[in-house]
C-alpha cells in the first residue's frame, strides 16, 4: 500500500510538463553530415527520389558529369515566365484534371511527363500530352529546361494565370503543402492560403523572363502578371 506522501510525490511527478524531444537534425543522405534548413538536393535518377545534400557534396556534384547516371544536382534558378503563351484550348489538350501542374523532361522515359499535386501527393498524369510540342514551339524558353531537375510549373487555380521555370524540388514542396493541409472536397481556406504564400515566396525569389528565353530581366517577379487569387 502506498503511503499518502508517496501519492503526493507521484502526483507531482505526473504534473511535471513533458519536455519535447529535440528535433532530429537533417543529414546529408550521401555522407551523413548535418545540413541546414536551406540545403540543396540531389536527384537520384535510378530511384527518382530527392536526396538532401551538404555543402561539400553539393560542390562535388556541381561539376559537369560528377554524378554520372546516378545523381544530378537540382539547380537553383527560378524564372517567372511573365508572357507565357498558353490558351484554354491548349491547356485542355494537356488533359490535366486540376489547375496546378508541373512538367519536366524524364530522361529515362525519353519524353515530357506531367504531374499534378493532390491530397495524396504528386500524381503522374497517365494521359497523353501531345499538345506539348505546340506549347514548346510558342514558348522557346521551355527548351532551356534541364532534364529531370527543372520543371515548368503552371498555376491556373482560382483565377490565377502564372507560369514558372523552377527546380523540381519546388514542385514537390508545393505538392507537400496540399497533401499536408487538404481538408474536405475543396481543400479548405487554410490550404489555399498556404498555396498563395508559396507563390508569393516564389515570386520574390524569381527573375522575370520572356517566353523566348532571352536574357533574364533584372526586375524581380513578373510585373504585369495577374496575381494568384484565393
Amino acid at each position: 500500500m502506498i503511503a499518502p506522501a508517496g501519492f503526493a510525490a507521484l502526483r507531482r511527478l505526473l504534473d511535471q510538463p513533458v519536455e519535447p524531444a529535440p528535433p532530429v537534425p537533417e543529414r546529408c543522405e550521401l555522407c551523413g553530415e548535418p545540413v541546414g534548413p536551406a540545403h540543396r538536393h540531389l536527384l537520384d535518377l535510378a530511384a527518382r527520389e530527392l536526396r538532401c545534400a551538404c555543402r561539400a557534396c553539393m560542390v562535388l556534384f556541381d561539376q559537369p558529369g560528377a554524378g554520372g547516371r546516378h545523381y544530378r544536382l537540382v539547380p537553383e534558378r527560378r524564372w517567372h515566365l511573365h508572357d507565357f503563351a498558353l490558351d484554354e484550348p491548349e491547356w485542355d489538350g494537356l488533359r490535366i484534371p486540376v489547375h496546378l501542374a508541373f512538367f519536366f523532361h524524364d530522361s529515362a522515359a525519353g519524353r515530357v511527363v506531367a504531374f499534378y499535386p493532390s491530397p495524396g501527393g504528386a500524381v503522374e498524369s497517365l494521359l497523353g500530352i501531345e499538345a506539348w510540342a505546340a506549347i514548346e514551339a510558342r514558348n522557346p524558353v521551355l527548351r532551356k529546361l534541364q532534364p529531370d531537375v527543372e520543371a515548368l510549373l503552371v498555376n491556373r487555380s482560382r483565377g490565377a494565370a502564372s507560369h514558372w521555370l523552377v527546380p523540381v524540388d519546388d514542385c514537390y514542396r508545393l505538392a507537400g503543402v496540399l497533401r499536408a493541409g487538404w481538408k474536405g472536397l475543396a481543400g479548405g481556406r487554410e490550404v489555399w492560403d498556404e498555396v498563395t504564400r508559396f507563390f508569393d515566396d516564389l515570386r520574390g525569389r524569381a527573375v522575370a523572363v520572356g517566353r523566348d528565353g532571352g536574357q533574364p530581366s533584372m526586375a524581380r517577379g513578373g510585373h504585369g502578371e495577374r496575381r494568384e487569387q484565393t
